[in-house]
């Protein structure tokens, strides 16, 4: 374990952030790493709890966290980093941008403020690279059975780095035109640089990942040749359907799905030239974000980069409590009031709001008409009479989360099974009612976070190996 009394002697430091004023000015990262004694200091504050619910109960992936905060501590930072690619493919990507539902199930959360494990991972990994400890892991021999991955976020990124070093031929296919599903196209460089994705997929390459890009499999490589191609198909497409708001004047221009104006400002940065009539562009307009969850705030950033004149992003559920309630106990998840670093940087928040109808002229929404709802009845709201207003929205950007898997020709042909959500059906061994055929993260259990993704793709290429071995 860590220092004994450190928990006592330390208290938490969380990294700092660059200006409000600096950061809203560009597409870098806004967080600072802390010192390498900073960090074997906070790891000194990790307790000799007994039952590590950090690990056994918050971290979807089973990181063994007092583990390599032991490590830290000592400063045996390469036992560390093997501790944490064990059971992580990519620590560099939720050392970013996961919630950390592992600090919220730490023992000194109980009364204190937990122990920063999430920065920990992430100076582990990043030391393991700047150091050259990180290394393609290549199979002593290979198998000879040839996989197949549908999808490159987290869930197909795990699965294919697993199978790869399992011995057994992996191509991974992508309809986007570069690797990394949402990764590369659902979060904003200012949250997790490309850069980190591609020094990654080198290693995996070196590893025996082949990558196929814009290739939209179902409708460019047909299900049934897939099926005859490899002995075994992992399906990581995700949860790719958005959910709509289906009210009056939806079909107006100014409405987009979050991922729209992502995606696009993304590819940007990366250096893409895109068509001018094709670009969102929030500069000197009134954005409307629908929706209270991360997608959303990553729009508000994204707009006041783009120098917005006004954000105003809109809930329909009540604002939650700023501290944990009774009947949301310590170790689960708190259901409190967060604030985001795009929060910080300048946005109207409203709760309990239902949108009723977009208004606009000559096709191009200008506004919309909304209500105040009650929620004091419990799970279901009303709307308070005489409560409607109108909001100005030049922009407005749907950000409700997403439904299930694409239900396209890849889903069809497969006639795999679906559950009454839309979600692909899975057994213990993550394998679809169809044979030969798993499916893993998003599309199997609906849209979740990138941790568990990250787990599930690697619970997948475990059924898939026992799958080849019991043929």
């Amino acid at each position: 374990m860590a220092k004994p009394t450190g928990f006592l002697e330390y208290s938490r430091q969380d990294p700092s952030k660059r200006s409000v004023e600096e950061r809203i000015r560009d597409y870098k990262e806004i967080e600072k790493p802390l010192t390498r004694e900073e960090l074997e200091t906070q790891a000194a504050r990790c307790m000799d709890c007994g039952i590590p619910s950090c690990h056994n109960y918050g971290c979807p992936v089973k990181n063994l966290i007092p583990d390599w905060n032991d490590m830290v501590y000592r400063q045996q930072w390469q036992k560390a980093l093997r501790l944490l690619e064990s059971t992580n493919n990519l620590p560099e990507v939720t050392g970013r941008i996961c919630p950390a539902p592992c600090e919220a199930s730490c023992t000194l959360s109980i009364n204190q403020k937990p122990v920063t494990i999430r920065h920990i991972e992430l100076q582990i990994v990043e030391r393991g690279w700047a150091e050259g400890w990180i290394k393609p892991q290549v199979p002593p021999k290979k198998t000879g059975k040839k996989v197949a991955v549908v999808g490159s976020g987290p869930a197909g990124l795990s699965a294919a780095q697993q199978l790869a070093r399992a011995g057994h031929d992996v191509v991974l296919y992508e309809k986007s035109d570069r690797i990394g599903g949402l990764l590369r196209y659902g979060i904003p460089d200012f949250k997790l640089d490309k850069a980190i994705l591609d020094r990654r997929m080198a290693q995996m390459q070196a590893e025996g990942v082949t990558f196929e890009n814009k290739v939209n499999v179902g409708v460019d490589v047909k299900a049934a040749d897939l099926q005859k191609q490899f002995a075994a198909v992992v399906i990581a497409a995700g949860a790719g359907e958005a959910r709509d708001l289906k009210i009056p004047g939806r079909e107006m221009k100014g409405i987009h799905f979050a991922l729209e104006l992502l995606g696009q400002q993304n590819k940007l940065v990366a250096g893409d030239k895109l068509p001018e009539a094709e670009l969102i562009n929030a500069k000197g307009k009134h954005v409307v974000v629908i929706g209270g969850g991360d997608t959303g705030a990553d729009c508000i950033g994204t707009s006041r980069r783009h120098g917005a004149a006004s954000i105003t992003q809109i809930e329909l559920l009540c604002a939650p409590p700023s501290e944990r309630t009774a009947n949301n106990p310590w170790p689960t998840w708190p259901v409190i009031m967060r604030t985001s670093s795009s929060h910080d940087e300048g946005c109207e928040r409203m709760w309990s709001i239902g949108t009723k109808q977009f208004i606009g002229e000559n096709g191009r929404v200008k506004s919309l008409k909304a209500v105040k709802l009650d929620w004091s009845t419990g799970n279901a709201c009303k709307e308070i009479e005489g409560s409607e207003f109108e909001l100005k929205a030049d922009l407005v950007f749907l950000a409700m989360g997403f439904v299930h898997v694409e239900h396209g020709p890849l889903v069809k042909d497969l006639n795999m099974k679906l559950d009454p959500r839309g979600n692909i059906v899975v057994d213990s061994g993550f394998m679809t009612s169809t044979p030969g055929v798993f499916a893993a993260g998003d599309a199997e259990m609906g849209a979740s976070l990138v941790v568990r993704a990250i787990y599930r793709g690697r619970k997948a290429a475990e059924g898939v190996n026992a799958y080849l071995k019991s043929k």
